[in-house]
């Protein structure tokens, strides 16, 4: 089953995908959204989870440094919600605590990119790297 993780944001959400065999994450595309309109850009995710074939889904927890949930975690956790209510599929979290940096860090590292460009690519990348985390944890659990 293909997994759709998701790094949402208050004004895009990264989105990436598994292979089949839950062994790989893939960056797909960035949606533009805006929380405060409550525009979450669910028909966009509809559409991707129809194209992609995607089962679940896996939102980045963007715990605080000493594991509570703040507004953030809330708002993605709210996110998850509204997934469940609209798909009816499961939905996780995975602590994606610095995998924003971590994104950030790998463009600066690997890519001569601007800081406009890097901006461009870094919610999909975490989204990818979020995914990558849950597969590399739970991955192998679900393939027994």
């Amino acid at each position: 089953m293909k997994l759709m993780g998701l790094d949402v944001g208050s004004r895009t959400v990264g989105v990436a995908i598994s292979d089949a065999f839950g062994w790989t994450a893939q960056g797909v595309e960035i949606i533009r959204i805006n929380e405060d309109a409550e525009e979450f850009g669910i028909d966009r995710v509809a559409e991707l989870v129809t194209e992609l074939d995607a089962g679940g889904f896996v939102l980045g927890l963007p715990k605080n440094m000493n594991n509570t949930l703040g507004p953030r975690a809330e708002a993605a956790q709210h996110y998850g919600e509204l997934l469940t209510a609209r798909f009816h599929l499961p939905v996780d979290f995975e602590d994606e605590r610095l995998t924003t940096v971590e994104a950030e860090r790998m463009l600066v590292e690997e890519a001569n990119t601007s800081r406009k460009k890097r901006k461009k690519v870094i919610d999909k990348l975490a989204a990818s790297l979020i995914l990558q985390n849950y597969l590399d944890r739970h991955g192998k659990l679900t393939q027994e």
